[in-house]
């Protein structure tokens, strides 16, 4: 169950206002991101992971970013973690998002 008050998920939300059609719903012990009901990002203890492929992959790779690992026998690998940079700036944020979306 994900935790009632969560400022990271709420700050996430916050960079992210621009994005239209956005959504957000408990699942697992963090949360899951949609845009318009399509599934493509994860918040989970304090970090941020966008679904990739073959094209987005390799900006969070040369950022020496990890996929997703929600257990130590389980890794997601088409959802890396978000560089911070880029979740600091809500601008660059929403279009890294916008581009998961479509993945």
């Amino acid at each position: 169950m994900a935790p009632k008050n969560d400022g990271f998920k709420d700050f996430v939300l916050d960079q992210l206002s621009e994005l239209q059609g956005l959504t957000c719903r408990a699942m697992f012990g963090g949360y899951g991101l949609y845009h318009r009901e399509k599934f493509f990002g994860i918040i989970h203890k304090g970090r941020l992971y966008f679904k990739t492929d073959q094209t987005t992959v390799p900006r969070y790779r040369d950022r020496s970013m990890k996929p997703f690992k929600p257990t130590s026998n389980q890794t997601l690998k088409n959802y890396y973690e978000v560089p911070v940079q880029i979740l600091e700036a809500s601008d660059d944020l929403t279009a890294w998002a916008s581009q998961a979306a479509q993945r």
